[in-house]
Parts: structure tokens; C-alpha cells; sequence
């Protein structure tokens, strides 16, 4: 039996945005298609955004406010950058 592809193992996935959120997706995508030609849509736009969350190995190990995720991606962020700093 073959593995799935990744479209394969998509699953749908129904989200509340509030009305600035859903318009900041729809400008990324209306930048980039105008930018590259490239048509991003929000399912995909939100698709990549956790999977750079898992990149950066962010988990929800004690993850209780927007707050802490921010301040997680933060501290991913300046460990990556003093990492890259030259010396």
C-alpha cells in the first residue's frame, strides 16, 4: 500500500476569523498573486503558518494566552538570530 501524499492527508478544517484577520490573509494573498502570479488561498496561507510553527518546534506544552505563543516565536526568533550573529 502507498503512503498518502500530503494533499491526501488534508483534512478540513472550519475556523472563526474576525474581519481584520480574514482581510489580512486575503491582502497576503492578493500581494503575492500580483507580486509572483502565485494564488494563495487562506486555507494554505494558514496551512504554512503551522507548519513553521512546527518547524520552530513550538509546542502548547503550558500554552495558555496569545501572549505566550507570542513571546514563544519571539524567543525562537533571537536564539536563531544570536545563533547567526558572526562573532
Amino acid at each position: 500500500m502507498q503512503e498518502p501524499t500530503k494533499s491526501e492527508k488534508n483534512q478540513r478544517v472550519v475556523t472563526f476569523l474576525n474581519r481584520d484577520e480574514v482581510d489580512f490573509l486575503d491582502k497576503m494573498g492578493k500581494d503575492a498573486i500580483f507580486s509572483t502570479g502565485t494564488k494563495l488561498s487562506r486555507a494554505k496561507l494558514i496551512a504554512w503558518l503551522v507548519d513553521i510553527l512546527k518547524g520552530l518546534n513550538i509546542s502548547g506544552e503550558n500554552l495558555k494566552t496569545e501572549k505566550d505563543l507570542e513571546d514563544r516565536i519571539m524567543q525562537v526568533i533571537k536564539q536563531i538570530e544570536n545563533t547567526n550573529q558572526p562573532r
